[in-house]
């Protein structure tokens, strides 16, 4: 099995030991996942700036879970799902809705539903949608600004949930509670 190094502050290459310093200014602590990627510096900060760039975008709290969510739900990944369901809580993003995706059942929101099926069928079939997979997203009133950011948010999670794919990073303590 592959092993990969969990870096702290001092042993980690020095390109990585500031987007670290970043990761604890951020969070609280060093996420095992930035941990790991500071093996590739060039990755981690590839990371962080895809992680603010979405969280800028014109998705609320309960949009960038569902598209992060719906992500990490279709790849399986064991690191991203009780972390980002940690996340949700603190971004106050209703339970009801946190449990649908969890549960992988359709949400009672049916703009956030088309948001959840639109994810998911760019996640699947690589990008590509059906004419009628775009009206029903521009009829929730979703525009091709948020398709892109779509795309924006695919982009972040493909990197942490192929990463922990690879790595089987340990899932952080305050994480555990959410397995």
């Amino acid at each position: 099995m592959l092993k990969f190094t969990l870096y702290s502050l001092d042993t980690a290459p020095t390109d990585a030991k500031p987007l670290l310093e970043n990761s604890i200014k951020s969070f609280g602590m060093l996420p095992n996942l930035h941990a790991v990627m500071a093996e590739c510096p060039q990755l981690l900060n590839s990371y962080q700036q895809a992680h603010n760039l979405f969280q800028s975008t014109s998705f609320n709290n309960e949009e960038l879970t569902v598209v992060w969510q719906t992500i990490n739900i279709e790849h399986n990944c064991h690191y991203c799902i009780p972390a980002h369901t940690a996340i949700a809580h603190m971004m106050e993003v209703d339970k009801a809705i946190i449990a649908s995706l969890l549960n992988s059942t359709p949400l009672d929101n049916n703009k956030l539903e088309t948001l959840r099926i639109t994810t998911l069928a760019m996640v699947r079939n690589r990008g590509e949608l059906s004419t009628i997979e775009l009206e029903n997203f521009f009829d929730a009133g979703y525009g091709k600004q948020q398709l892109l950011e779509i795309v924006l948010g695919i982009s972040q999670k493909i990197m942490s949930n192929y990463t922990n794919h690879l790595a089987n990073t340990p899932v952080d303590e305050p994480f555990k509670a959410f397995m």
